[in-house]
Parts: C-alpha cells; sequence; structure tokens
C-alpha cells in the first residue's frame, strides 16, 4: 500500500495509483467554506471549536488532521504566512463570527466593522487610518474586494511606479517561515505537499485590487484590466513584465527554503474561462501572457523536480495547447459544466500531457443541489473517465460553499472510497 505522497507523485506522474488520490484544503480552490465545514465536522461527530481560515476573503476552513484522515486526503498546502489583507500569521489569533453564527479564527492583527446594516468591512494590513479593502454583505459567505485605486490618466500611464507597492520579494523572516513550516508538513505527515506561493496570477480580478495594499493605485479593476488588453497593451505587458521578474526571484528564494519537501507548486490562479467561452481571445492570450507563463514554467522545470498547478475556470479548450506548450503539468478545476469541457475529451486528448485535479462533481448544482444517491453516481461516472491510468486527484469543482449539506459533501467522498475500495491494486 502507498503513503499518500506516493500515491500522488504516482498520479502526478501519470502512473497508476494503488488507489485515487484526494484533495481536500490543500489550495485556496480545492478547499471548503468554514460553514460547511463547522457542519461536517458535527456530522462526522468530531469535535466542535473554532476554525482557523486559510484563505481570509473566501473564508475556508482549516482541514485539520481528523477531517484529512476521516475523508482519506492525501495532500497538504503550504500556505503564505500571510492572509489576503497582509496580515502576519503569528500565531496569535481572534474570534470572527460568521453571519450564519460559525465561529472563525482569523490573524489578530486584523481590524473590521460590522455596519448597521449588518455588512462587514476589513481593513488593509489592520490599519484602520486606510480605507477598508474588502466588504461582506449582510448575510453573506465571502468577502468582496473594493475597489479603491482613482482614476488613472490614460496619457500618461505608469505601470512600474503603480505596482511598486504590489509586486514584493520575499523577506528573510517569510522564507525562513517557509522554511520551517515546509518541514513541519513534511515530517509530521506522509501527504503530498502543495506549494501555494501563486504569484503568477496576472491581472486576477481577486487579486490586483490591492486588498492588502493601503493604496492601490493605476489599472486594477477586472472591467479596467479587460479593457487595457486592447486599450493599452503596452501598460499590461509592463506589468506582466514586472510581475515574472519578481516572481523568478521569489522562486529562487522559496526552492532555497523548501528545497524537495513539496512537490507541486501553484503558479496561477487567474480564471480564462467563462461558463461559455474564453474571457479573451486565445491569440490576445498568447500575445500578452503566455510567454511570461513559458519563462516561470521554464524555471520550475529547470530547477527543481516540482510540478506547475494552474487553475483556470470555465471553457479553456482552445487554451489547453498553449497550457502544455507554456509548461503547466497540472490542470485545476476542470469545470466539465462549461461549454467544450468534455471529460471523455479531456482524458483522450490531454490524459498523458496534463494531471486532472478536480472535477470530480459539480460544486454549480450537483453538489448543493442533488440527492446524496445523485452525487455518489456522477462521482463514480467521472471517476471512471478521469481515474484510469493515473493522472488524477480526486477534488470538487472549486471550493464546497457555505449553503451545502454535510449529507451531500460525505456522500462525494464516501463515493471516492467506495470507488477505491472496488478497484484496490
Amino acid at each position: 500500500m502507498m503513503t499518500s505522497r506516493e500515491r500522488v507523485i504516482a498520479a502526478i506522474n501519470h502512473r497508476q495509483p494503488d488507489r485515487i488520490p484526494i484533495d481536500l484544503g490543500a489550495t485556496s480552490a480545492t478547499g471548503i467554506h468554514a460553514s460547511a465545514l463547522y457542519r461536517l465536522r458535527k456530522f462526522l461527530g468530531l469535535p466542535e471549536h473554532d476554525l482557523p481560515v486559510t484563505d481570509l476573503l473566501e473564508i475556508l476552513g482549516e482541514v485539520e488532521p481528523d477531517v484529512r484522515r476521516l475523508v482519506q486526503g492525501d495532500v497538504v498546502g503550504l500556505f503564505k504566512p500571510s492572509d489576503n489583507l497582509g496580515v502576519f500569521n503569528t500565531g496569535e489569533k481572534q474570534r470572527f463570527i460568521m453571519p450564519d453564527g460559525t465561529p472563525v479564527l482569523i490573524n489578530a492583527g486584523n481590524q473590521y466593522d460590522i455596519l448597521p446594516d449588518g455588512s462587514i468591512q476589513m481593513y488593509p494590513q489592520g490599519d484602520r487610518s486606510a480605507r477598508p479593502s474588502v466588504k461582506m454583505p449582510a448575510g453573506g459567505y465571502f468577502f468582496d474586494v473594493i475597489d479603491r485605486a482613482p482614476p488613472y490618466d490614460e496619457d500618461n500611464l505608469t505601470p512600474r511606479e503603480d505596482f511598486k507597492n504590489f509586486f514584493s520579494v520575499l523577506s528573510d523572516e517569510t522564507a525562513r517561515w517557509y522554511e520551517r513550516e515546509s518541514k513541519r508538513l513534511y515530517e509530521e505527515t506522509d501527504c503530498a505537499v502543495l506549494g501555494n506561493l501563486s504569484g503568477a496570477s496576472f491581472g486576477c480580478p481577486g487579486f490586483f485590487p490591492g486588498a492588502f495594499e493601503k493604496e492601490p493605485r493605476g489599472i486594477r479593476s477586472f472591467e479596467d484590466w479587460s479593457m487595457a488588453q486592447l486599450l493599452y497593451p503596452e501598460y499590461i505587458e509592463e506589468v506582466c513584465t514586472m510581475q515574472t521578474e519578481i516572481m523568478l526571484k521569489n522562486l529562487e528564494i522559496y526552492k532555497e527554503a523548501v528545497g524537495d519537501r513539496i512537490q507541486i507548486i501553484w503558479v496561477s490562479g487567474k480564471d480564462y474561462g467563462s461558463q461559455n467561452g474564453e474571457l479573451l481571445s486565445p491569440d490576445l492570450f498568447r500575445q500578452l501572457y503566455k510567454p511570461h507563463y513559458k519563462r516561470i514554467c521554464d524555471w520550475i522545470h529547470q530547477n527543481t523536480n516540482w510540478k506547475t498547478f494552474l487553475h483556470s475556470c470555465g471553457s479553456i479548450v482552445r487554451l489547453l495547447d498553449d497550457f502544455v506548450d507554456m509548461g503547466v503539468d497540472i490542470l485545476n478545476p476542470v469545470q466539465l459544466s462549461a461549454a467544450g469541457m468534455d471529460a471523455h475529451m479531456l482524458k483522450d486528448k490531454y490524459g498523458d500531457k496534463l494531471v486532472f485535479w478536480g472535477g470530480g462533481v459539480d460544486t454549480q448544482d450537483m453538489l448543493p443541489n442533488g440527492t446524496p444517491e445523485q452525487i455518489a453516481a456522477q462521482v463514480k461516472e467521472r471517476l471512471d473517465i478521469l481515474g484510469k491510468g493515473g493522472g488524477y486527484v480526486f477534488n470538487p469543482v472549486h471550493n464546497i460553499q457555505g449553503d451545502v449539506s454535510p449529507e451531500n459533501i460525505w456522500a462525494a467522498f464516501e463515493a471516492v472510497h467506495a470507488y477505491n475500495d472496488a478497484r484496490k491494486i
């Protein structure tokens, strides 16, 4: 019988493992909302307690060892030492109550206000002298980033000045944190370790507005960035070049800190697809973004044994050859409900080139609205296709949302367990 780490290593190298590997909670796109996790713990008979979060904006709960053991998870995430608002994790936490009553733990340095209408706002770097940078609507489950950048002067665009406080080289303190934490995860678990460095999410609408910056400036909103791809491509190119330069420096520092203790590295979380097609033309993607991804992936493959992990929701069929060409090893979340994202086609055409990480059950409709029996049937159907011959890690399509019932969540994981039990090697 393989260890979890051996199992994942086999799968990401396109070899058939002893069973389908499982991920829950190793990244900010393969996790579970704290509210759903809180109810799942109770459903499984586990102790109730305030849940640490691994992603402050999405309020993803930390999948602790007791839950990971029951879901038979094989992957752990090496997360950043600071949260989405730039508050460093010193180990000190404060209690934060979600609108639905779920108690979670956030970094002690975070500052927030509950407004008269029930909405909640938080401040960048815990600094109340700055304007709030994120807001959770009354009764909501997660924070939305507030666009705060002032209007830009289209006749005087200054990309490097605009982003001088946005991109940064990893500090010695951060490098030491990665070294300590990677050793802990590698030595105290037998799981594969996934490094959530990110750093190449070019123009990501959840990242670029600068929730952690006190005074963002330049082209930051999703709408402005999307238009700038056509109106000011030189600006986009300069920002991406700057971002790539910093990413390559950080990769050197990160490699020195974590060595071979990680097996997979998260490169980008930018979505390039919508439900029905790409968010930009393939030609524009090849012009603006592909060369930068290739530089980054080439460095990783030339200097490490890590596999590159790229997240992109939506219909990205016409970009998959480019993803392969630029050095992507692992594709997530495998949104099979999007146009053209047929599981048979993906496995037949790309199964020897890309590892599919996700796609195990639809989170838009099936997981929240289906019956446990329907969920189990869909999981089995997708495992039959995607799990054949290795090159697959089970995870739902993106994060499990806060209103999904524990019965449905458990039905999905039980279906994987049953599938694995029936096909033990």
